[in-house]
């Protein structure tokens, strides 16, 4: 059974530590009781560690320019050309290769050099990492490659890029990615077949379509 934290961001309705509103904090606010050494911690990180430093101040020059104007894919864009990154990797589910073609046309369009690797690379059996037949999504009839994420990772690191992109990797494949990924990596596309790889809808929880989330919510 889980524990409940005694100082956690779940039940807030103020978000008052966006403007260090102090009056308007919860009595269970992790900002009022956080640990001040660790806070300071952290920002000396960013300001001793160049390239965290400057992915934080670039990230939020972008959303103060950008907020609520820019799609993600704009921002992308904005934030590798800021960076200065020369080569990007985009390590993408084959089942969203033409997403993944047009993006590497906007990039190559805005002076991006890019590289693309399918999940699928190599075309190893499911099998060979002790995959049952019977769990593949063709049953076991016949050859089916697995995801192979780790494999993308190398890939894209012999290729020298310095910064990567995740286009809609299953849920673990993705996890592996970021695992071994040896570079900045963000995740533009996150998939879910069910909802169009809009997974925050299922979050939504006044549209019947998500009845099955009822119990757990308690909504009659």
């Amino acid at each position: 059974m889980a524990t409940e934290n005694v100082f956690s961001c779940e039940k807030c309705t103020t978000a008052a530590c966006r403007f260090k509103n102090e009056g308007k904090y919860p009595k269970f606010c992790l900002t009022a009781n956080s640990d001040k050494e660790l806070v300071e911690e952290t920002i000396n990180i960013y300001k001793e560690d160049k390239n965290v430093g400057d992915i934080a101040r670039i990230s939020a020059s972008i959303e103060g320019e950008f907020y609520g104007r820019y799609t993600r894919v704009e921002e992308t864009v904005e934030f590798i050309k800021r960076m200065k990154y020369r080569k990007v990797g985009i390590a993408t589910c084959v089942g969203l290769l033409s997403e993944s073609r047009i993006l590497s046309k906007i990039l190559t369009a805005n002076g991006i050099d890019n590289y693309v690797v399918g999940c699928k690379t190599g075309a190893v059996d499911k099998t060979e990492i002790g995959v049952p037949n019977e769990l593949k999504l063709n049953h076991g009839c016949g050859h089916e490659s697995l995801c192979n994420p780790v494999l993308q990772a190398k890939i894209l690191e012999k290729e020298h890029t310095d910064f990567n992109i995740v286009m809609g990797l299953c849920i673990g494949h993705d996890t592996l990615f970021l695992k071994y990924s040896s570079v900045p990596t963000t995740v533009l596309v996150v998939k879910d077949r069910v909802l169009g790889h809009n997974p925050v809808q299922a979050l939504y929880t006044a549209n019947t379509i998500y009845s099955k989330f009822k119990k757990e919510l308690n909504i009659k």
